[in-house]
């Protein structure tokens, strides 16, 4: 996932971004302890795309407080 995509998107979309990368994160660290995953760079990915849906919420958040 892109930066550049994530910017263009509503808070309301980047919560519900937001909440499905959770539940995925959940669910990928529930096969890992199972030794159902497959795809283990997936958890990576997930991980990072959670922290820049944060890192850019906590940006607007920051702007609006300025303004």
């Amino acid at each position: 996932m892109k930066i550049a995509d994530l910017r263009d998107k509503t808070a309301d979309q980047l919560g519900d971004q937001l909440a499905s990368l959770k539940k995925e994160q959940f669910n990928l660290r529930f096969q890992k302890a199972t030794g159902q995953l497959e795809n283990t760079a997936r958890v990576q990915e997930v991980r990072r795309d959670i922290a820049r849906i944060r890192t850019l919420i906590r940006e607007r958040e920051l702007k609006a407080a300025k303004a």
